[in-house]
């Protein structure tokens, strides 16, 4: 899928385009936290879907799909390179994994999204549910979306 001069596609896992992907996510979800991605067990990771967004070759967006049973699937790891936001380079990477999900059966979309990206998910049709709670230290909330 190609918009805006952004082209939209899977990642394999365990490539170079991965590699890129790691790096990324870490600079972009977990150095401003003063965490590494790298500390983190990612063996789980190769049974997941990770959908990148390029510019002119480069990684500027990705997003992992991780299967939550038949019916529900689990958005995590959105990231998108701060000169590139604003620009709807997450809305349209969210809009590709909902399709991908659709396709495969899924029934429901879920995430645990940053309070600051909370405003966001509710653009997009998503729900809260629950109170908010802390994940990696930060303010989260539990957000779902029905894809039927």
């Amino acid at each position: 899928m190609t918009t805006n001069n952004v082209d939209i596609r899977e990642i394999k896992h365990n490539t170079e385009d991965y590699n890129q992907e790691l790096e990324l996510r870490d600079q972009v979800l977990r150095t401003p936290l003063g965490l590494s991605l790298y500390n983190e067990d990612l063996n789980a990771e190769k049974n997941d879907f990770h959908i990148g967004a390029y510019a002119n070759g480069h990684l500027i967006g990705v997003l992992i799909l991780t299967k939550q049973n038949e019916k529900e699937i689990k958005m995590r790891q959105v990231a998108v390179s701060e000169q590139w936001r604003s620009l709807k380079v997450g809305t349209e990477l969210i809009r590709y994994a909902e399709q991908y999900a659709k396709n495969e059966g899924y029934e429901t979309m879920l995430l645990h999204a940053r309070k600051t990206a909370r405003d966001f998910y509710l653009k997009l049709g998503y729900e809260s549910v629950g109170e908010e709670f802390l994940e990696i230290n930060i303010p989260h909330y539990r957000m779902r979306k029905s894809l039927v």
